[in-house]
């Protein structure tokens, strides 16, 4: 098993805990957001600005030891909550990894019926913008 299938079933299992309970639910995935690391104000800039959210959302990527990583930011809790699951997954894997592994585990904690459509859309938004960040970087290690 992948370290990428490893964390989404860790998600899977945590959101299981909460069942039904869409209120549970939302308040955890701010409570998520809430525990995200600091952005620098200088990345707050709208190059970094994931197009397609509703919301405000701030992502950058760095490349270290042929792993990405990722910091976000977003001006709504739960937005900033949904970005936190992502990175949760994405940050500190390989690009060929990210690029090549399916995200389940959106599907498996019913994220579509929590979020509605319009956050669905930011959402799909944001794991493009991840996987465009891992691509420029298979291609730079490629290179």
């Amino acid at each position: 098993m992948s370290k990428l299938s490893s964390v989404q079933d860790e998600i899977i299992g945590e959101f299981e805990i909460l069942g039904d309970d869409k209120e549970s639910t939302i308040f955890y995935i701010m409570e998520l957001g809430g525990q995200l690391p600091p952005m620098p104000e200088s990345d707050k800039t709208e190059e970094h600005i994931i197009k397609g959210c509703q919301s405000k959302v701030w992502l950058t990527a760095s490349l270290q030891d042929d792993r990405v990583y990722f910091l976000a930011d977003s001006n709504t809790d739960i937005t900033k909550g949904l970005i936190s699951l992502l990175i949760r997954v994405y940050s500190g894997q390989r690009p060929q990894d990210i690029l090549a592994e399916e995200l389940y585990f959106l599907d498996k904690i019913g994220m579509g019926s929590i979020i509605g459509s319009q956050r669905s859309n930011g959402l799909a938004a944001m794991i493009k913008q991840m996987k465009r960040y891992a691509l420029a970087y298979q291609t730079q290690i490629n290179a």
